[in-house]
């Protein structure tokens, strides 16, 4: 298989930082994101990855993210698997929702911001999970507060309905699939919701190797990979909902121009 550079977000912990090792393991060139300098400097001890600092919550520093990958010049995967699930303050600085804005719209503007270096035949990989519910607007905008399941659920459900519209209406960029790695792993964020252990991270890193470098899952953009049952699936319904997906996509670009002007009028 040819060398593959891939970016993945979330790499410090859990299911992205064993994905990094077993991508350099395979002989890839892994660019490695997180937030703690000390834990990327960790990784980067351990394995021959670059890396990239970069909090998510913070539209400046996502732009930022995608400008010095940018001028690297060079990315054949993004992996979108950076995650929160329980927060101690939700809020960001803009007022709006971190569980959305970390797990659906900055996933969607590094997508954006990266194409030009995916297209064509790249690919974008998801983190989606088997946790997926209907998308409350308000919640999405930051007007309504969400206990933190609920916005779990809505997010990843959010980022598994984008995945599928960027895909339809964009098909000639990179494949882009979502993917739910498998409930109740060992991972921190399943540990904080359920308070079990969880299954070996390995199950989580094979579906996400796969779904990253199989060619066969080139012919498969738009669609959900659920490793519980180890096939595409169908996600939930309210994804596959015309209606629905409509008034998520017109939200998440508001929620992402909100987003923007809040960075600017704060810098």
């Amino acid at each position: 298989m040819a060398t593959k550079t891939i970016l993945i977000t979330g790499a410090t912990d859990g299911i992205g930082r064993e994905t990094a090792k077993a991508l350099v393991a395979d002989g890839h060139h892994v660019i490695a994101h997180g937030r703690s300098v000390a834990k990327l400097e960790a990784l980067a001890a351990e394995v021959q990855v670059d890396v990239e600092v970069a909090d998510l919550a913070r539209f400046d520093e996502v732009e930022a993210l995608a400008e010095r990958v940018l001028a690297r010049g060079q990315l054949d995967v993004l992996i979108n698997n950076a995650g929160v699930f329980k927060m101690s303050s939700p809020r960001t600085e803009s007022g709006m929702d971190a569980r959305f804005v970390v797990n659906t719209l900055a996933p969607f503007v590094l997508t954006e911001r990266l194409w030009s270096l995916l297209s064509p035949g790249g690919r974008v990989v998801n983190v989606s999970s088997a946790a997926q519910a209907p998308v409350n607007l308000d919640a999405l905008a930051g007007r309504a507060p969400l206990d933190d399941m609920a916005a779990y659920a809505q997010s990843k459900l959010a980022i598994t309905l984008w995945t599928r519209e960027l895909a339809r209406t964009r098909p000639d960029g990179p494949t882009l699939v979502s993917v739910n790695p498998g409930s109740y792993l060992a991972s921190k964020m399943v540990k904080e919701a359920f308070g079990v252990a969880g299954h070996d991270l390995a199950i989580g890193v094979n579906a996400l190797r796969r779904t990253a470098l199989d060619e066969a899952v080139a012919a498969r953009s738009g669609a959900y990979f659920d490793n519980d049952a180890g096939r595409f699936a169908e996600p939930h319904e309210a994804a596959l909902d015309a209606a629905h997906a409509s008034a998520v996509m017109a939200g998440i670009a508001a929620a992402i121009d909100a987003w923007r002007r809040a960075s600017v009028a704060s810098s």
